[in-house]
């Protein structure tokens, strides 16, 4: 234990740090070699100081490529914490120096996209023009272990309660109800009143199977005495969303206010059916202890002034 704790605070180099993480992203020596723009046996000869100073082997190495065991996913986890918070560092010095006015690292969903964060981002220009805002589209499986990392700052989104931890800070903003969708020319857009028996007989873009609105969606077809639709695809893209909307001219549900969004720019049609599901509020979600930058504090509170808006 003395050991790795020497290493990790006197031995180990940015450079050992980079290399771990993309060992880890391309699992081969040669394609972290190319990434690196380093030689082959370079990045064999600092993957073997790193294990010498650590007396432990952090990957496993076959004609297949590199796999990492589990202290090497330990390491990995270390290595992508640290170099986060040196970017988060160097970002705010480079900023300070430039006169600019801050960087931000948003994780964000779609339901909070196009009508949150979409106008929060435009608020915060207005007063930091010079801010940065990276923004990030995924949900709560991809964002928080990225949060967690460091690798974003915030979160915004729905609040899974399954999702809920003593080390994550959250902050419901609105509710945000669902919507039925189709392309503008969709059979079913034209109509004044649409009923989940015609939402069965067309395809349907739906959730993942591990999604709670999927299981939601699914119960609202049983409580019209329907089966859910065999014809779908499952995904938890928007983009593959709207893609299917229009190649397979096929019903998706989203939230409403993307739904509006969407449906003013012509690229979909909100359609006469409730969808009545009980679904988590929209809101953020920041890691507990985690200092925040000043510009990802103040977008916060444009988030907050935009939600206020809404209600």
């Amino acid at each position: 234990m003395a050991q790795i704790d020497r290493v990790l605070r006197s031995n180990i180099k940015l450079r050992h740090l980079q290399l771990v993480v993309a060992l880890d992203q391309f699992r081969h020596l040669g394609r972290t070699a190319e990434f690196l723009a380093v030689s082959q046996p370079a990045v064999s000869r600092m993957l073997g100081e790193v294990e010498s100073m650590l007396e432990l082997t952090l990957f496993d190495r076959s004609t297949r490529g590199t796999e990492p065991t589990a202290a090497g996913l330990s390491f990995v986890r270390f290595a992508r914490s640290v170099l986060a918070d040196y970017e988060r560092t160097r970002d705010e010095i480079s900023a300070e120096q430039s006169g600019a006015a801050g960087r931000t690292r948003v994780g964000s969903m779609v339901v909070s996209l196009p009508t949150l964060v979409g106008p929060a981002v435009e608020m915060l220009k207005r007063s930091a023009a010079q801010a940065t805002v990276l923004v990030e589209e995924g949900d709560l499986t991809q964002l928080l272990p990225k949060l967690r990392l460091g690798e974003v700052d915030l979160f915004v989104g729905r609040l899974e309660p399954g999702y809920a931890s003593p080390d994550l800070v959250t902050e419901a903003l609105h509710k945000e109800p669902m919507v039925a969708v189709t392309q503008p020319n969709h059979p079913l857009a034209g109509q004044a009143r649409v009923t989940w028996p015609s939402l069965a007989n067309h395809p349907c873009v739906v959730p993942p199977p591990w999604a709670s609105l999927r299981v939601k969606l699914e119960q609202q077809f049983f409580k019209h005495g329907l089966q859910p639709p065999v014809d779908i695809v499952e995904t938890a893209s928007f983009l593959a969303q709207l893609t299917f909307l229009h190649e397979r001219d096929a019903v998706a549900f989203m939230a409403a206010s993307v739904g509006r969004h969407f449906e003013r720019l012509g690229v979909v049609r909100t359609l006469r059916v409730k969808v009545p599901v009980d679904l988590p509020p929209v809101g953020m979600i920041t890691l507990r202890g985690r200092r925040l930058t000043t510009t990802t504090l103040e977008f916060m509170q444009c988030v907050r002034k935009v939600a206020k808006k809404r209600d």
